[in-house]
């Protein structure tokens, strides 16, 4: 396995930094190397909002994402602002409902799911969607591995989340 340097970038309050979580733990409890670094504005919900994840089998010289090998883009502004970032050769996943814009690159793998249409009413478990197509590309997990790890970031004070979250994970990794 390479370094996957990834960065997630979306709108505050749709499950950014949850998703780079659960992608961070997932390389931990596989037993990789992992950074993660979390970026927001002070806004609550709505603003930007993205993170830096690092997963790696040797030790991450710096945790800082420039140039992501993993781009994970959950609305227009994002793909926008980071889509000539991402490293030649690396993928770009994409959110489809809220991204619409012809892709400008020919030297990027372009994934595009239209995650929250895919989560229906529960929109906010896009993210999740996404992640699940992620551990599948890249390799990072299978479905099994993940479930405990999902278990974990979920608050035990809400256990009817742990389904509807491994549901959202399954659909993501399916998707063709």
């Amino acid at each position: 396995m390479a370094t996957h340097r990834m960065l997630i970038a979306g709108f505050g309050g749709r499950g950014v930094q949850f998703a780079g979580k659960l992608l961070m733990y997932l390389g931990y409890y596989t037993g990789k190397q992992v950074t993660l670094i979390p970026s927001y504005g002070p806004e609550a919900r709505g603003g930007a909002s993205n993170c830096s994840v690092c997963i790696s089998d040797e030790q991450i010289a710096s945790p800082l994402v420039t140039a992501p090998t993993a781009l994970v883009v959950m609305n227009q502004p994002s793909f926008d602002q980071f889509e000539q970032t991402a490293a030649a050769g690396g993928t770009v996943f994409i959110d489809g409902t809220l991204v619409d814009r012809p892709f400008a690159r020919t030297d990027l793998k372009y994934i595009s799911i239209p995650a929250t249409r895919l989560a229906g009413e529960n929109d906010c478990l896009a993210n999740v969607i996404l992640c699940g197509r992620i551990i599948r590309e890249l390799g990072l997990c299978d479905l099994t591995t993940a479930a405990p790890i999902v278990a974990k970031l979920v608050p035990a004070k809400k256990p009817e989340l742990l389904e509807v979250n491994m549901r959202a994970l399954e659909i993501g990794y399916g998707w063709a």
